[in-house]
């Protein structure tokens, strides 16, 4: 397996408290599913279904905080832990928890979108990561990602490995649409409906804040 393990830093900035944050309220999370019966599922997953009858909508938040199994959780949090503190120094406290939430939300639309009416709860922080990465892609796509794979660590630019796992998604998620069927227990869709939001957001902040740290970082990259 690939996996990303660092990244080049942004200097500077705001300090990134809630991309840490969110990682140790996902670990709290999944302790208390893990001594829950059920795993909590049935009280805290989000399910496409309720959501459209406007049942349960305060699971389309509690559902972004757990996790089905210990894969699950760690792969995400790695993830969260790589590519989000550059977005948060970059754009600040506030900007990113609303980015991020934001992120999740958009994640459960595009799901719900293509799989309507599913009675198939889901969970994860999956969706909101997939904004973050979204973001990064935009704002820091020479940053150098730190990927290890068996024993072998390099580095690759991040526009290169985020579109190839963005292709990825787009493809199990393609395939889910041919065969009917809703990704095998993988919510592509909230993946790329994640991603496509964080691509965008990733543009109106370069747009909208200053860059000078990005720019810096390019500087640094090249």
């Amino acid at each position: 397996m690939l996996f990303p393990i660092g990244d080049d830093q942004v200097k500077g900035g705001h300090f990134p408290l809630f991309s840490y944050l969110f990682i140790v309220l996902n670990v709290i999370a999944f302790y208390f599913q893990l001594t829950s019966p059920g795993m909590l599922i049935d009280q805290y997953a989000a399910v496409p279904a309720e959501i459209e009858s406007g049942r349960n909508l305060f699971t389309l938040l509690t559902s972004m905080f757990m996790h089905g199994g210990f894969g699950h959780i760690l792969g995400n949090m790695l993830f969260l832990w790589v590519f989000a503190d550059n977005i948060e120094a970059t754009i600040g406290n506030v900007r990113f928890v609303l980015f991020y939430l934001l992120g999740g939300m958009a994640a459960h639309a595009a799901h719900i979108y293509f799989n309507p009416g599913s009675v198939v709860p889901t969970v994860g922080a999956s969706g909101a990561i997939s904004a973050v990465m979204g973001a990064y892609m935009v704002m820091f796509p020479a940053s150098r990602v730190k990927l290890w794979f068996f024993f072998l660590i390099f580095r690759v630019p991040a526009f290169l490995f985020l579109g190839i796992w963005i292709w990825m998604q787009w493809s199990s998620g393609w395939a889910s649409l041919q065969v009917g069927a809703e990704g095998g227990g993988t919510a592509w869709w909230a993946h790329i409906g994640g991603f496509v939001f964080g691509f965008a957001a990733g543009l109106y902040f370069r747009l909208a804040y200053p860059m000078e740290r990005v720019k810096e970082a390019e500087e640094t990259y090249a």
